[in-house]
C-alpha cells in the first residue's frame, strides 16, 4: 500500500456521518459536525424534522436514535421521559451529535 492509498484510507476513517431514515429508507446523511443539533444536521442532509420550539409544543422534533451517541442533559426537558429515553428518544433541537449517529425521524412511539 503506498503512502497516499493509507493517507486516504485514515482520512475516510476520520469522517463521521449523520444519516436519517423513515424506517429503513434512507432519507439523506451528512457530515458530523461538532456543536451542531440533530435538526441542523438534518437540515443539511435536506431533511425535515419540524419544529416547534416557540409555540410550547416541546416535542415535535422528537426522533428515534438508531446508533451513536447523542448525549442527554442532566435535566431531562418535558419533551422527553425515562421510558421514551429507553426506547431511542431524542429532542432533535437540542440533541447534538458527537459520533456517526443513525436516526429514524420518526419518534418512538
Amino acid at each position: 500500500m503506498s503512502n497516499s492509498d493509507s493517507h486516504d484510507e485514515n482520512f475516510e476513517q476520520q469522517i463521521k456521518l449523520v444519516r436519517f431514515f423513515i424506517g429503513a429508507k434512507l432519507l439523506g446523511q451528512t457530515r458530523l459536525v461538532l456543536g451542531d443539533t440533530i435538526v441542523e444536521h438534518a437540515e443539511s442532509a435536506g431533511v425535515n424534522i419540524p419544529t416547534n420550539c416557540t409555540s410550547g409544543t416541546c416535542g415535535t422534533c422528537m426522533i428515534t436514535l438508531l446508533s451513536g451517541d447523542v448525549p442527554l442533559p442532566e435535566i431531562l426537558p418535558p419533551g422527553l421521559d425515562d421510558y421514551m429515553v429507553e426506547q431511542g428518544a431524542r429532542l432533535g433541537c437540542i440533541g447534538i451529535p458527537v459520533d456517526d449517529c443513525e436516526i429514524d425521524i420518526r419518534p418512538p412511539l
